[in-house]
């Protein structure tokens, strides 16, 4: 289970894989009305860019193909996009991912990361290294509405 960096052909399905876990992980946290806007079917274009323009990494499941996802925001520092499909929850993937993220962070020279977390998986960036800075409100325009976020920092 060894991070390889996505392809840009793979965009609509590392897309795919954001929404279902949306869908499935934060169904305790968020109305239905703004999980269903904030992840519509079609694909955004600045979604293509960050695959296109940062360090994306994802791990391919032998069953499911690809199956999770996650970023390093090379212009903000920060992580982004971390999501595991539904199926392969509990392998370990995210944590892989993670870990992939936090060294090329360090090889880039960076020197802290930050991230937005949904409220539901705070826990596992603090399981990570990531302290809780504030809770806060994310402005989603493609939600339509400021979504419930845990503000986090990880000194590398």
């Amino acid at each position: 289970m060894k991070p390889r960096l996505a392809r840009c052909d793979e965009t609509a399905a590392l897309w795919r894989i954001r929404n279902l876990a949306i869908r499935h992980g934060c169904q305790s946290v968020y109305p239905a009305d703004v999980i269903a806007a904030w992840t519509p079917d079609t694909l955004p274009l600045g979604y293509f860019e960050a695959v296109k323009s940062n360090p994306f990494y994802v791990i391919d499941d032998p069953e499911h193909g690809v199956a999770a996802t996650g970023f390093l925001d090379l212009h903000s520092g920060s992580v982004e996009a971390i999501f595991t499909l539904p199926a392969c929850n509990g392998k370990g993937y995210a944590s892989a991912i993670m870990q992939a993220i936090i060294d090329e962070a360090k090889k880039r020279g960076f020197s802290q990361l930050t991230l937005a977390a949904t409220p539901n998986a705070s826990s596992f960036y603090q399981r990570h290294g990531f302290s809780v800075v504030r809770e806060a409100l994310y402005p989603s325009t493609l939600a339509q509405a400021d979504l419930a976020c845990v503000e986090m920092v990880r000194d590398l």
